[in-house]
């Protein structure tokens, strides 16, 4: 398996997408039942394939995460090649968490209580296997507007 299975939630949420895909394979809900009771490893591969086929397809289209921590922003770009990222350090008590402190940053970003740094790798794995691990670190996929944000006052 190359990423992770799904949670059982997120099975229960592309129910019908697994359904086209067991039927690309020749087996019906009866079938699938029988797999399940009889052959608990088979079933256990068509779980792990389907959800490589997911994982795959929400990587490939991944472009911008976010992490969050109380005092620190990541930002990633995640291009073809190579991640750029921006961090974002407040040196002063705040919970970037909570919409107030987050709200702070926004309109104190250029303070010298805020400092930012930017840079840009290739990847040292394969683009999507390094993008799965940040997204199991904590990291979110996002539509990039802060990263965007920041961006334009860096450059």
């Amino acid at each position: 398996m190359k990423y992770r299975q799904l949670t059982k939630e997120q099975f229960e949420s592309l129910h019908e997408e697994f359904s086209k895909f067991l039927a690309t394979q020749g087996v019906d809900f009866n079938e699938w039942k029988k797999i399940k009771e009889n052959q608990p490893s088979l079933a256990e591969n068509e779980l792990n394939l389907f959800s490589d086929i997911v994982w795959e397809n929400v990587l490939n289209r991944t472009e911008y995460l976010e992490h969050f921590s109380k005092n620190t922003i990541n930002l990633f770009k995640c291009k073809e090649e190579k991640i750029s990222r921006i961090v974002i350090k407040v040196h002063k008590e705040v919970d970037l968490l909570t919409q107030n402190d987050y709200n702070w940053l926004l309109e104190n970003y250029d303070t010298e209580d805020v400092e930012l740094f930017n840079g840009t790798k290739t990847y040292s794995l394969e683009r999507n296997v390094e993008v799965f691990d940040l997204i199991e670190k904590g990291s979110t996929i996002s539509k990039g507007d802060l990263y965007n944000f920041f961006e334009k006052i860096i450059s």
